[in-house]
């Protein structure tokens, strides 16, 4: 074993255990890799940034902006409320969802193929008497499993075409990946629909009735003499955080402000709206100097209207309340509660509500974080807020609605049905239609056939200009352009010959088949604990070199890769769909396995016959 073999495996070694971590995104520590690779020899500098322009980074960023467009048109809207029978029952309901989830996701980025039937899951989920885990687990599978039927379904399958490329073959085609892929995807959906949902655990999830936000809801009068009198909104919090309360609201004069500025400075007889545990009221009413209001109640029905002219601001108070009057009108402001799912791409993630500025900002309240079907209240506005996360937020419905489409978040309630722009959907359509053909029939290399769909859609004003670097998930990008020049170098160093002829020598004893399993169970392995991209990067060096050892056609080997790391059912971390569900399912980490594993099993069964009698060895 040479020096550049062993730091490289060394390397290799750590960077899977990062992953695992997850202590830091996975993007961090794939761009650490590369520094340690470039500093330590293994990747020349002049190479380090190449996996930037490389076909399958470029085809990614393109699939999603174009999935972006056939999302903000309208046209998946039409086709989830069609595809959804509204008189079937769960069996064939959840196989048709479970269906529609996988048909999307094999030609559109398969997360947000997610976001969008989640709410037509939580719906269907209530109309059967079902839990929304026992709906939503078989949505996130079909997603999932559906990604690996086309070339563009899912990152993997673009990074094995790119493999099989640089070792003198042809990349793979749009197609090549459909004969095994769906039939897996097929036996899937088929398993979760008449068997699957029902291996499910009936996880109450944290909802709006679960948060039970009515019981720590309290109006307070402030009295006279009261010991936050003359103090601001930020004062009075930092001394409420000890009994783990918080301020949600204050009624002055009649006039009722949903989410006060923290500037703003509290006087007699205004009324505070407190959010806090029941056995902690009555040390926070005799500590501070609060009463209860008569009439105590959260949804009291105060009218809103400017602050008079006989009320005006007191100067402590004036910075920064401005754009908080402005917001107040004399017409009723609908006020709801709304709960918002964080996705793994969303701009909050390890932020706090006090980093984002959620009340100053925007307006709203986050009342409470669910957190694998836990609430916790304490220190909320210094939590961190994770992927997965269920956020009760408290506003104006348009405030809403604004902060989940700027902040990367899905909410749970019925969604609006967006009206659909016939020709912005039909040219939508369209263009995605084009593009794979183009890329399916070889009349472009895929990354300029997609590149092209996306000129196309921006030259006809089908999306604005600047929501086509909003649709692209940068993490992902960065990633896999990260990860390339470090797996290339496994090949170019070696370690991956070494790696292969050591688990052929010591498991597979030499077999083809043996080899094509143990490369099958191994990739799904990984997959479960790490992002699938990065799995099939580090994979596709170890599955060549096995197959060119053992004198066996390496397409084989490499589609037991593509699918392998598109397999991620055991563990919430495994795939962005997983943990998408984590919140509003209500899970907990060993959940997954109940289904999951039935699941690989049959991945296991079902692909490896097709995959020697369709790429045979």
């Amino acid at each position: 074993m040479t020096q550049d073999q062993v730091l490289i495996l060394l390397l290799l070694a750590v960077t899977v255990a990062l992953f695992i971590w997850g202590r830091w995104r996975h993007d961090v520590v794939a761009l650490g890799s590369l520094v340690a690779s470039v500093v330590l020899g293994l990747v020349p500098s002049a190479s380090a940034f190449s996996g930037f322009g490389h076909p399958a980074v470029i085809t990614v960023a393109c699939i999603l902006v174009l999935s972006h467009g056939m999302q903000a048109t309208g046209a998946i809207d039409v086709l989830a409320r069609r595809a959804v029978p509204s008189t079937a029952g769960p069996t064939l309901a959840i196989a048709a969802l479970t269906g529609l989830g996988a048909l999307l996701s094999a030609f559109m980025n398969n997360v947000g193929a997610m976001a969008l039937l989640m709410p037509v899951a939580v719906q269907l989920a209530g109309k059967h008497g079902l839990t929304p885990g026992k709906v939503l687990m078989p949505l996130s599978f079909g997603t999932i499993l559906g990604g690996m039927t086309t070339l563009i379904g899912t990152p993997p399958n673009l990074i094995v075409s790119g493999f099989r490329a640089e070792v003198g073959l042809k990349s793979f085609g749009m197609f090549d990946f459909t004969p095994v892929g769906l039939a897996v995807a097929g036996c899937g959906v088929l398993f979760v629909a008449l068997v699957g949902w029902r291996l499910v655990p009936a996880r109450e999830p944290q909802g709006a009735a679960g948060f039970d936000t009515g019981t720590y809801l309290t109006e307070v009068r402030v009295d006279e003499g009261s010991a936050v009198v003359g103090k601001t909104i930020h004062e009075v919090e930092e001394q409420l955080s000890d009994a783990d309360a918080q301020i949600v609201g204050m009624a002055r004069n009649e006039v009722r402000v949903v989410a006060p500025h923290s500037a703003r400075v509290i006087s007699a007889n205004d009324i505070l709206i407190l959010e806090a545990e029941p056995e902690a009221l009555s040390s926070v009413l005799s500590n501070l100097g609060l009463r209860l209001e008569a009439s105590s109640s959260a949804e009291a029905d105060t009218p809103e209207r400017p602050l008079s002219e006989s009320d005006p601001p007191k100067s402590e108070e004036r910075e920064g309340t401005e754009d908080e009057t402005k917001r107040m009108e004399r017409r009723p402001v609908e006020v709801a509660l709304q709960e918002l799912v964080v996705l793994p791409s969303s701009a909050l993630i390890d932020r706090s509500a006090s980093d984002v500025q959620i009340r100053t900002m925007y307006g709203l309240n986050l009342v409470a974080i669910s957190r694998q079907g836990r609430r916790s209240i304490r220190r909320l506005q210094s939590t961190l807020i994770r992927a997965g996360d269920v956020l009760l937020m408290q506003g104006p419905v348009e405030g809403l609605a604004g902060f989940a489409a700027q902040s990367g978040c899905v909410p749970l309630a019925q969604r609006a049905i967006r009206i659909p722009d016939k020709r912005k959907l039909v040219i939508a359509t369209a263009t995605m239609a084009l593009a794979i053909a183009g890329a399916a029939f070889g009349l472009l290399p895929a990354a300029v056939a997609f590149t092209a769909g996306v000129v196309a859609l921006l030259v006809l004003r089908v999306i604005p200009v600047r929501r086509v670097y909003d649709a692209i998930d940068w993490p992902v990008i960065v990633l896999l352009a990260a990860l390339i020049p470090v797996a290339q170098a496994m090949e170019s160093t070696g370690a991956a010959d070494l790696l292969a002829q050591t688990l052929l020598d010591w498991v597979a004893r030499g077999s083809p088949v043996f080899a094509l399993a143990l490369i099958l169970v191994v990739t799904m392995t990984l997959s479960d604990f790490m992002n699938n991209a990065a799995t099939a990067a580090v994979m596709c060096p170890i599955a060549i070199s096995s197959a060119d050892q053992l004198a066996a056609s390496p397409d084989s080997f490499l589609m037991a890769v593509a699918i392998g790391a598109s397999c991620a059912f055991l563990t919430p971390i495994g795939h962005q769909n997983n943990t998408l569900i984590l919140g509003p399912g209500g899970f907990r980490f060993g959940d997954y396995w109940r289904l999951g594993l039935p699941m690989e099993l049959m991945v296991i069964a079902v692909s490896i016959p097709l995959l020697l009698v369709v790429w045979p060895l």
